[in-house]
């Protein structure tokens, strides 16, 4: 497993990396310091499997920088960790193609954790396409998957289970992969239909 980070402040990239180790002690970091050099560490080694990208880089502007890797990498996870707070740029990196949206101020143990829940290795295998009704849920799951069919939005999902925003995200992409759904409204067609929810 190779994974990027992207960032030009050589402490945070090494703070970062750090992390990353200690949560995947076989995977490949590759530490990099702008986009401009992607396309070499690709042919040293290989596709990312995540990246971790910092908004503000020598070569990009506001979320280009997002729009690029996803333009390149359809396929790979992209975690946005960034010292602009998450009411300005959160909902662009999203659209641009950003899975998650991390703010650098809120500190390495949160960061830590953003990235422990984000690297679970609770997704469908590639090849299946279309949602897909899983075996089996936690009780976590069931829980988001209910909230999802009241409408509820990811502050009050945080609200009501007593963790951040940040969380939430991190949560329903790990359901939406497992699901192997692209949006909120298809989790919960497919959770009424398949059963997956009972009140």
């Amino acid at each position: 497993m190779s994974i990027f980070v992207i960032d030009d402040h050589p402490l945070m990239r090494e703070a970062v990396a750090m992390l990353l180790r200690r949560l995947r002690t076989k995977a490949n970091i590759v530490e990099l310091d702008r986009l401009g050099v992607v396309q070499q560490a690709v042919t040293e080694h290989g596709v990312p499997e995540l990246i971790c990208l910092d908004l503000r880089l020598p070569d990009t502007h506001g979320v280009s920088g997002v729009r690029e890797m996803r333009r390149l990498f359809p396929d790979t996870s992209i975690l946005v960790l960034s010292a602009s707070p998450a009411v300005d740029y959160a909902d662009l990196a999203v659209e641009a193609g950003a899975d998650v949206y991390v703010e650098k101020s809120l500190g390495a143990a949160h960061i830590s954790r953003v990235l422990k829940d984000f690297m679970q290795e609770d997704v469908l295998p590639e090849e299946e396409e279309g949602p897909a009704v899983p075996e089996k849920l936690s009780k976590r799951q069931k829980q988001l998957l209910v909230m999802l069919d009241r409408g509820m939005s990811n502050r009050e999902i945080a609200d009501a289970l007593d963790i951040s925003e940040h969380t939430v995200k991190v949560h329903l992409w790990r359901l939406f992969r497992r699901l192997n759904v692209k949006s909120r409204s298809q989790a919960s067609h497919l959770a009424r239909t398949a059963g997956l929810i009972d009140y």
